[in-house]
């Protein structure tokens, strides 16, 4: 596997041990006490976050992440530079001000103030549906449950400063969800294929990955299954490994290097070879600023859509074995170049500009899940601009996860009670 670790060995706490060094002189005294002390044991590490800390910091960034790099998304990193008179540092404004609401093109979507995008409607709305099925999903409960909650029932949609279905707000390759499943009536396990190939399925994908804390290779079995109704080609596999990602994150004592090593373990084709050659990049870096351009061309042979983001080639978002999305793999990027710190993960990718909202909205949830939770600041305002609950998704879907893995408990003591009756190896315990 390539070596993906940081050029400065971090410590625990994903910080660099020569930057916590007290630089004042020491005090003169007994060398023996003094030796004593450089001898004794180091205070204990700080206990790992539990199952309800990690979902709720991995969700809460996820959605402050959304909200940070909706306002600059499409524009390049010397754009972003330009327009704020230096990088994005927290929340911004709409990129044309007050002409908002007429700009082009982003009108009439009220991108910044703390608003969040698609991206979160559709975390949020996936997030109902295990609220529903309160098991493992499938295909079909993207048909049965996610399809009908997108196009039946009302909420307030803070781009657009109004309630209104989210169908109307989310962007066509999720709307393809709804002409395929629902009108085209498509077997949902298929209804992916012809889709856009964007990165429209991994974007919400992270409570797949919740849901199966710990345990990465079932997170990116499950989001397959789950994005078939969606995407097809390098656009499901993203949602797959972003996934299998977050679920590696909620382990104990997971870094950005194991995060990154269990997305290598399960990816395929273009989307491994991207995540390899962006890692192998970011692990050169321990600050974001110099990262961005080298981040960039690391990615860009297996980015479809080419240099000018708002302009992509004919060959942009088709099915190829050879390519991967631009976002998963810059997120995970940034994550190894913030050593997991989320501040700096999630502002770099808001800072790297293109699709940079979703850039923003993986790093966050990853750097959540591995215990680095977003400024509190930060979160309060986009749960106020957005009239959003950032707590109530958390906690129901912590409440299912935990349900699921009884069952997975039940089912596997069953399977292995079957297996031992036919002739199998005899049960573990």
């Amino acid at each position: 596997m390539t070596r993906i670790t940081p050029e400065r060995p971090l410590d625990g706490r994903g910080s660099h041990p020569e930057d916590d060094r007290d630089p004042r002189p020491r005090p003169a005294g007994n060398p023996a006490a003094a030796g004593s002390a450089a001898t004794a044991a180091p205070p204990p590490p700080p206990p790992s976050p539990s199952l309800d800390d990690r979902v709720a910091a991995a969700l809460t960034g996820a959605a402050v992440g959304d909200a940070l790099g909706g306002p600059v998304e499409g524009y390049s990193p010397e754009q972003i530079l330009e327009r704020h008179g230096g990088r994005v540092r927290g929340v911004v404004g709409p990129w044309n001000g007050d002409a908002w609401r007429t700009a082009r093109p982003v009108a009439p979507y009220h991108k910044g103030d703390g608003h969040v995008t698609d991206d979160t409607l559709m975390t949020h709305a996936l997030i109902r549906v295990y609220e529903r099925v309160r098991d493992h999903l499938d295909a079909y409960a993207v048909a049965e449950h996610l399809v009908p909650d997108l196009m039946g029932t009302p909420r307030w949609i803070p781009e657009l400063e109004a309630e209104a279905l989210p169908l109307q707000r989310i962007f066509l390759a999720e709307k393809w969800l709804v002409a395929r499943i629902h009108y085209g009536h498509v077997d949902p396990r298929e209804a992916g294929c012809g889709n856009i190939v964007n990165c429209g399925a991994a974007m919400y994908m992270a409570p797949v990955g919740l849901v199966n804390a710990g345990h990465p290779a079932a997170a990116y079995a499950e989001a397959l299954d789950v994005a078939g109704a969606h995407q097809s080609s390098y656009g499901r596999e993203a949602a797959g490994v972003f996934a299998a990602a977050v679920a590696a994150a909620c382990a104990p004592g997971a870094t950005p290097e194991s995060v990154v090593a269990a997305c290598l373990a399960l990816a395929k084709d273009g989307t491994r070879a991207a995540v390899e050659a962006v890692c192998e990049t970011a692990a050169r870096h321990t600050e974001f600023e110099a990262a961005l351009g080298p981040l960039r061309e690391a990615v860009a042979p297996f980015d479809t859509v080419g240099p000018d983001y708002r302009a992509p080639s004919l060959g942009a978002r088709r099915p190829s074995r050879l390519h991967a999305i631009e976002e998963l793999p810059v997120a995970l990027g940034l994550l190894l170049v913030a050593g997991g710190d989320y501040e700096q993960a999630v502002l770099g990718s808001v800072n790297y500009g293109r699709d940079c909202d979703s850039i923003a909205t993986m790093a966050g949830a990853l750097a959540g899940a591995l215990g680095s939770p977003a400024p509190a600041g930060w979160a309060g305002r986009v749960a106020e601009a957005s009239r959003l609950d950032l707590d109530g998704p958390a906690r129901s879907l912590t409440a299912v996860a935990r349900e699921v893995f009884a069952r997975d408990v039940a089912r596997r003591r069953a399977h292995e009670a079957a297996f031992t009756a036919i002739g199998g190896a005899p049960c573990s315990g």
